[in-house]
């Protein structure tokens, strides 16, 4: 996607030492876009972390050039060892994300086969890659599968402005490139039909008001920032037609790990008969877990990010700020399951599938022959 009319990736190799992978610094967006150099697992671990990444794919895109870097400095004689412990740092850092231990889990049993170092090191930079060229594609995909969505609304609204709700952002910066809940928008945006995007600020971390807000305002698209309470009131008076929201982990029979949040948007949505579609690529789907309310593991961060906002001041300098009184305890649960009887569709790579056991595996025959064996 866009940047100052330039295009540009989440993360990717750099084109002289690919050895030396790049990202862009999502906590200082948008008011600094600052790239950043990762070489070590440390560094790698760091950033998935403290979210200068974030978001389900690119996540697990991150972690792919991790275990890369990783097959860099195993030491000779060490390498398994070295790949397990790396492995188990790297998915303890972001516990609810499915993505990342998905992106690990392929990169060790692709690299285990390779007996000397080179060929290590080659296979799991290929690998990286293709997670990240996958993200993007499968993504490209959604957009597509849900671009058929938003114009069977546009199209019974007479081509008037569809009014999309978001949570949090599930866009590109979530992804490799082009999003998973803004894929649709995208491509919807591109083929001229029109849209207006209500965007969530989401607290604590208001990647709707920093993250989504910026994406959309470089591509063009029209959009409005909106409190977190204020989508039910939207709702009630007809002024949203559908809501579309992204996932870090969704169980084979269509529970739905997101941001802290969404599960009340899925409530006010099912109450004024307003579709609620769940973009997804299918490395997101978590194929063991059948219960989400009770399996899904929900990371718990710092209460600081409750109680500190960082934002610019009038002089443009970056601070922040103490909100409630000092010392006052917080608590921080990162995401909430939605379950699947709130869930209108999921929109995967594949096409538009219910969040339905039965229809999600028929959707991936692969993965029911697995279930039945």
């Amino acid at each position: 996607m866009k940047v100052k009319n330039s295009h540009y990736r989440t993360i990717w190799p750099d084109a002289e030492d690919n050895t030396i992978i790049k990202i862009i610094d999502q906590r200082l967006l948008p008011h600094r876009f600052i790239i950043e150099e990762l070489r070590t697992v440390d560094d790698f671990c760091l950033a998935i972390r403290d979210m200068h990444v974030r978001g389900a794919g690119l996540i697990g895109a991150t972690a792919g050039y991790a275990m890369y870097c990783a097959a860099l400095a195993a030491p000779q004689g060490e390498a398994d060892s070295y790949f397990k412990e790396a492995a188990q740092r790297l998915v303890a850092t972001r516990p609810t994300a499915k993505n990342l231990a998905w992106a690990v889990e392929r990169q060790l049993s692709q690299i285990s086969p390779e007996k000397d170092r080179e060929g290590r090191i080659k296979k799991s930079f290929q690998v990286a890659c293709e997670i990240a060229d996958e993200d993007a594609s499968f993504c490209q995909q959604i957009g597509e599968h849900g671009l058929k969505l938003i114009a069977a609304i546009s199209k019974k609204k007479g081509g008037k402005p569809i009014n999309i709700l978001t949570h949090c952002n599930a866009g590109w910066l979530a992804f490799v490139d082009y999003g998973s809940a803004t894929a649709p928008i995208y491509a919807a945006h591109h083929t001229g039909i029109k849209v207006h995007v209500y965007v969530d600020e989401t607290r604590p971390w208001l990647q709707g008001a920093r993250l989504t807000a910026w994406e959309l305002k470089e591509e063009g698209v029209p959009h409005t920032l909106i409190a977190d309470n204020t989508g039910g009131h939207l709702m009630q008076h007809g002024m949203v037609d559908m809501v579309i929201v992204g996932t870090d982990r969704t169980t084979y029979t269509g529970d739905v790990a997101n941001k802290i949040g969404t599960y009340l948007k899925a409530l006010a949505a099912k109450d004024n008969n307003i579709p609620f579609y769940v973009a997804l690529p299918s490395s997101t789907f978590d194929w063991e877990i059948e219960d989400g309310l009770r399996q899904i593991p929900i990371e718990e961060r710092s209460g600081d990010e409750v109680n500190y906002v960082t934002g610019l001041t009038r002089d443009k300098k970056i601070e922040t700020v103490l909100v409630p009184p000092e010392h006052t305890r917080s608590v921080n649960f990162g995401f909430d399951v939605t379950p699947a009887r709130l869930v209108t569709a999921l929109i995967t790579e594949r096409g538009v599938v219910a969040a339905d056991r039965d229809e999600i595996l028929r959707m991936f025959p692969e993965k029911k022959e697995s279930k039945n064996s």
